[in-house]
């Protein structure tokens, strides 16, 4: 599914199925036992192949070590886990039950339903929300316990951030990227135009499915979203929580077989066909359109561009008297065109935050040049709006090692960073030998991060 879905959706549940019973690594004859014990709590095998199938069940790879790495994963939490029981720490049961529901959704959804879900896990779905929502209860104690070792590390003075550059090889210092700073004129097509198309071609469609040809047929030949259109627009069984509100509001108040009226959602124009209908989650058809913008829209908008560049390359006009009074972006305009990067709100722009088609017009241009018009695409939505326009490089700030003077935040943020991940290495490693730690021997070929683990492994039953 092309967009529709906030995650993606892995293979057929039937080859998930597969990976469960050909991944068991363990002595013949062996169903459960506890494998590592780290003060009051234990870590079994069933546990730690439940995490297995949960990295398996979102998709993710795994190599020989996958169980070495969960299973130090684990004894590390326990390490925090215990220390934020003593000190008497909360648990964030918002952040657990958010957690939880994304959680159950994903897997839901990866697997195609419950029924799925409980043959996967060979559990209850019901079950198996306890025993996630208790797990997530322990990552949140353990992550706040981790965040106050973190913390706890003593703040970088200016002072100390000299000796960490003095004490730290050049070539160990970050490399600050070529920077840009940059400013906008933004014309975009006529959407309304464009949007009253789409949806008369989709109502037509929707008409030929009224009279009597398939909605697969229909929407393998014209839905602009590829990856359903290929299974005749079908989108698998899935939680609702995983597409746009409006579409899952549309999809879930339609009966089978019933077309629904047009849907628009940021990803463009839907006609939807549920096909099936388990409590919250639902398998649909649907044809995707997208408004198409014509070589008149283009034309009309680069003739409007050329001709402010002529008057701005002259000066006969100043950029940002030009911005405020032609652009029709509304996040630049009010600021004389300057652009800013909507996640940081920083004014510069390192190569790979700038849209592909916005780094081409500008990269070989001088600063105080101005681009030729170009097509590119908004911030709106997940794929952007079509929207034509005009970029002046403003200033460019070349690549080089960091330093005080010019990155003295960069630098101090990675010093702070080293200190707390130093803070919370000593931790782990005083815990380790402080705690009562046993690990079975089937375990003994495994090479973790933390050498005193290695330790802990029993030599003999």
């Amino acid at each position: 599914m092309n967009k529709v879905k906030r995650i993606v959706i892995a293979a057929a549940a039937a080859a998930v199925f597969g990976l469960s019973a050909s991944a068991q690594k363990y002595p013949d004859g062996i169903i459960d036992k506890t494998v590592a014990v780290v003060g009051n709590e234990m870590i079994s095998i069933s546990q730690l192949e439940q995490e297995v199938q949960i990295l398996r069940a979102q998709g993710m790879a795994s190599d020989k070590n996958i169980r070495c790495e969960i299973l130090e994963q684990m004894m590390t939490s326990k390490l925090f886990l215990m220390q934020a029981r003593l000190d008497s720490l909360t648990v964030n049961n918002d952040m657990v039950e958010s957690d939880l529901r994304s959680r159950v959704d994903n897997i839901r959804t990866q697997l195609g339903g419950d029924e799925n879900v409980e043959k996967y896990f060979n559990k209850p779905l019901y079950k198996l929300r306890q025993e996630w929502r208790k797990t997530l209860e322990d990552q949140s104690l353990t992550q706040t316990m981790q965040q106050n070792v973190a913390n706890a590390a003593p703040e970088m003075t200016p002072y100390d951030v000299q000796k960490y550059i003095e004490a730290t090889d050049s070539l160990d210092l970050p490399i600050v990227p070529i920077k840009y700073q940059l400013s906008q004129i933004c014309i975009y097509p006529d959407r309304e135009a464009a949007n009253l198309a789409v949806k008369d071609r989709l109502l037509a469609i929707r008409e030929r499915i009224m009279n009597g040809e398939k909605f697969s047929v229909l929407a393998t030949l014209y839905s602009e979203d590829l990856a359903s259109s290929r299974k005749g627009g079908e989108l698998g069984m899935a939680s609702k929580s995983v597409f746009w509100p409006a579409f899952s509001d549309a999809a879930m108040a339609l009966k089978p077989g019933i077309v629904s009226q047009i849907v628009e959602t940021p990803d463009g124009f839907h006609i939807i066909e549920v096909l099936e209908k388990k409590g919250d989650m639902f398998n649909a058809r649907h044809i995707l359109m997208k408004p198409q913008y014509t070589q008149e829209d283009r034309n009309k908008a680069f003739a409007i561009l050329d001709s402010l560049k002529t008057e701005l390359d002259n000066g006969a006009v100043s950029f940002d008297l030009a911005a405020r009074f032609y652009s029709e972006d509304p996040a630049t305009k009010t600021n004389g065109g300057q652009m800013a990067d909507p996640n940081s709100g920083s004014s510069y722009f390192e190569i790979d935050q700038l849209k592909p088609e916005d780094y081409n017009a500008i990269k070989d241009l001088k600063v105080g040049e101005i681009s030729a018009p170009f097509e590119s695409r908004d911030n709106e939505g997940r794929s952007g709006n079509t929207v034509y326009k005009i970029i002046r490089v403003d200033k460019i700030l070349p690549a080089h090692t960091a330093s005080f003077e010019e990155d003295y935040t960069l630098l101090m943020q990675q010093a702070q960073n080293e200190r707390a991940m130093d803070a919370i290495d000593q931790f782990i490693k005083t815990k380790i030998d402080e705690t009562y730690i046993v690990i079975d021997p089937i375990f003994d070929d495994c090479d973790f991060e933390q050498e005193g683990w290695a330790s802990k492994i029993r030599t003999s039953e």
